[in-house]
């Protein structure tokens, strides 16, 4: 039976990052409002202002994943299954996060005028995300491997967490793995962030704001498809 203090601090820190979610995802309108106006006015605006909003859009990303890895670290089990998304972003989770190589489905959608040597670039970057990830594939793959066996009982008896018998094995197996999880976590989304921040790299100016609003057309789209589909289940299982 779940421990009730243990159920409501989960309850708690979903809450928490909801509140945190939601007030994100205003701003994230806002600041798509902000790049679709440079858009339109880029041949307009200085370089210097243009880079000034995309760092600060960066910096939104950025507060996201900080916000995300104090959830994690309090409880990564909750990361890996977001009571905060709806149904159909969750569809689009891997890792607990994006999958760092959408970005460059976004820069194709969104950038059509890459030099020759922008486009080498930009290629050579997305083998070296592919094998980052397929790392970080292979590295959960040995954590829930290790769930199965004595591996992970073993790795913390040694680590020194299993004490007198003070805790039990599935207690101790538990801690461990949540350990490795957090692991999981936290590299993944230094990816994630790390690739988009290298692509903006790549971009000239112009080419930053498209890539930027199309990013923020694309998450705030699907989670209102997500909400819009929540909605309407809701109001098909009141009517039966």
């Amino acid at each position: 039976m779940p421990d009730r203090s243990t159920t409501g601090t989960q309850t708690n820190n979903a809450d928490s990052f909801k509140t945190f979610l939601e007030g994100w995802m205003v701003r994230q309108e806002h600041y798509l409002d902000e790049l679709l106006s440079a858009q339109q006015h880029c041949h307009d605006m200085q370089d210097e202002d243009i880079k000034e909003l995309c760092s600060r859009m960066l910096a939104h990303y950025q507060e996201y994943y900080e916000a995300k890895s104090r959830i994690a670290q309090r409880d990564v089990f909750l990361a890996f299954s977001p009571t905060w998304l709806t149904s159909f972003e969750r569809t689009f989770l891997w890792i607990a996060g994006f999958k760092p190589g959408i970005v460059f489905r976004i820069v194709t959608n969104s950038v059509l005028d890459m030099s020759e040597d922008q486009t080498q670039r930009m290629n050579r970057l997305l083998e070296e995300t592919k094998l980052e990830e397929r790392a970080l594939n292979d590295e959960l793959a040995k954590v829930h491997e290790s769930v199965a066996g004595p591996t992970m009982l073993e790795a913390a008896r040694r680590s020194g967490r299993l004490v007198g018998g003070e805790a039990s094995e599935e207690e101790t197996a538990t801690a461990t793995l949540r350990v490795a999880l957090e692991s999981v976590v936290a590299n993944a989304d230094s990816l994630r962030m790390r690739t988009a921040m290298k692509v903006v790299e790549i971009l000239r100016p112009a080419q930053k704001v498209r890539f930027l609003a199309g990013a923020a057309q694309l998450q705030l789209r699907i989670r209102s498809w997500g909400l819009q589909r929540q909605e309407d289940e809701r109001q098909e299982s009141t009517i039966k």
